[in-house]
């Protein structure tokens, strides 16, 4: 113990420093305060006279966060009936392989998430929701359901139209209108 005590100077106990606060420069940017920084020196530091860390400024460039990038926009533009004009006489009964040819007039490409939704009129014995046929922004697409004639004689119309992944309507909606002949 003498060994130690021979080789430390001994320093009376000081009263603690008083607080030093350092200013760091203002970045670049107007939005953001100046920021202080409080440096205290340890009790341990004052009594065995150990340098103290003292803080630098560092000046951290801040760069802007990207813009998003804007959302496409979905369209569909039809462009003709390539089976069952409207107006077409069809037996009870019948079953009808309905095509229309439509364009992808939009910026979006249609995939597995689009589909197609009847909006009026009867569902001619097909499911009320359809997988809208992919197709590429700028490219045209042939849209086909196989529909089954009402029994009963009349015109009947159906309508249907384009939803996107989120539930949104797009686009030109599409029709098929038959007229059930009363004899074959």
């Amino acid at each position: 113990m003498l060994l130690f005590a021979a080789g430390c100077e001994y320093a009376p106990r000081a009263a603690p420093a008083a607080r030093t606060e350092v200013s760091f420069p203002a970045p670049s940017s107007p939005a953001v305060e100046q920021q202080f920084a409080t440096v205290t020196p340890s009790p341990i530091a004052t009594l065995f006279r150990l340098p103290t860390h003292t803080p630098t400024a560092t000046n951290i460039p801040v760069t802007p966060l990207p813009s998003a990038t804007p959302n496409c926009q979905d369209g569909l533009l039809y462009i003709e009936d390539l089976t069952i004009p409207d107006g077409t006489f069809v037996a009870p009964g019948e079953t009808i392989d309905k095509r229309w040819k439509v364009a992808n007039n939009g910026s979006c490409n249609w995939d597995g998430r689009y589909r197609l939704r009847r909006i009026s009129g009867p569902d001619l014995g097909t499911a009320d929701e359809q997988a809208l046929f992919p197709a590429r922004a700028g490219g045209e697409a042939v849209i086909r359901m196989i529909l089954t004639a009402p029994d009963t004689p009349g015109t009947y119309r159906s309508a249907w139209q384009a939803y996107n992944p989120l539930g949104e309507p797009f686009g030109d909606p599409i029709f098929v209108e038959i007229i059930v002949a009363s004899s074959p």
